[in-house]
């Protein structure tokens, strides 16, 4: 099952992401790019702490979004961008504000889709967003009533005033868990995502809507699914540990492989901490440690009984996410590649 929250980040969104950490599960985030500019450190939490990101578009605004589909594109395309510039990543999921039910019609779809999109409604609804102040235990009952779907994803709210929500999730979780339910992020990957797609509706197919010529498809959908064409996985033997990173969740830079260090050090339980003062990761492995200063590139490896040994290792900061070598974060964690092979799905790299 899918639980999927629209509309954030906002100040209730660290909230939901410690509910969720409590149950040891994950959640796809449909954000708004104007609220990602506000709350990025949000943003960060949640990739870092494992959940999935959606494309809500840029401000939510009816009248601008379903005017015609250009300026839908370009409030993906604006959220997109600043998701990328917090994140480093690129997310193909979008949910279309109110969702797609009377306000897209086919070329919607259809363009959305040939410019590499998967769009996703949802089977179950809360509630919570019917009017102002919807009680908790309204939210509860939509959200766990007549449910017949072997697949659920259930539409939530983290934006302003979705405080009730927040005070459900609990109980919500809890229901889904005592009926077996796992929980997990949604992917483009999912072989079923269409079916979580509303019908094209009569009205919406009847609206007089200025149509995008085979000049602008050809120039800005076309080439843009590009971005999200498959790429191959990479995938880590440490020691007796095999873990993995999606294409698109680690990236290619001068001819290195950079991952996410709190995603790496999470994927291995090794600790993490960040010391502000100083600029540095600090990661603690018992006798050993590491610092890693984002503003000199300095890695200094402190070990019981032995010198602190400082190197310089290139290191990016996007947002609040800090991006490593995985060769150079193996070896300076104990674990040396020992090989790495490459075929036409994955790169699969072998580490002591």
């Amino acid at each position: 099952m899918y639980l999927t929250f629209d509309d954030g980040p906002s100040k209730l969104t660290d909230e939901v992401l410690d509910i969720l950490k409590g149950f040891n599960i994950h959640a796809t985030f449909f954000v708004l790019g104007e609220q990602v500019k506000r709350f990025p450190e949000l943003v960060t939490r949640a990739v870092e702490e494992g959940h999935a990101l959606g494309n809500h578009s840029y401000n939510h605004n009816y009248e601008e979004l379903y005017k015609g589909f250009s300026p839908f594109w370009s409030q993906i395309k604006q959220t997109e961008e600043t998701i990328r510039s917090v994140t480093g990543l690129h997310t193909s999921l979008v949910r279309a504000p109110g969702g797609t039910a009377g306000h897209f019609d086919d070329t919607y779809f259809t363009l959305l889709k040939e410019g590499g999109y998967q769009v996703v409604d949802w089977n179950v609804d809360s509630g919570d967003s019917k009017r102002r102040g919807v009680p908790a235990r309204d939210i509860i009952k939509d959200a766990t009533t007549n449910i017949n779907n072997d697949q659920v994803v259930v539409l939530m709210h983290d934006g302003n005033g979705h405080e009730e929500t927040v005070k459900a999730l609990p109980e919500i979780i809890s229901y889904y868990k005592d009926k077996g339910y796992k929980f997990d992020v949604l992917t483009p990957e999912l072989p079923k995502l269409e079916s979580f797609q509303f019908k094209v509706t009569k009205s919406a197919r009847a609206l007089q809507r200025p149509q995008p010529n085979e000049e602008w498809i050809a120039t800005n959908v076309l080439p843009n699914a590009a971005l999200f064409t498959h790429g191959k996985r990479l995938v880590m033997e440490i020691g007796r540990l095999e873990t993995d990173f999606k294409h698109g969740e680690y990236r290619i830079f001068e001819g290195r492989i950079m991952v996410p260090l709190r995603t790496m050090m999470d994927k291995m339980d090794v600790s993490v901490k960040w010391d502000v003062k100083n600029k540095l990761a600090v990661i603690d492995m018992g006798l050993n440690s590491l610092q890693i200063s984002v503003a000199t590139g300095d890695w200094t490896s402190n070990k019981k009984e032995t010198a602190s040994q400082t190197k310089n290792v290139p290191v990016q900061m996007k947002g609040n996410t800090l991006w490593v070598p995985l060769r150079e974060i193996l070896s300076a964690t104990g674990h040396d590649p020992i090989s790495i092979n490459v075929n036409e799905e994955e790169w699969r790299i072998r580490a002591l």
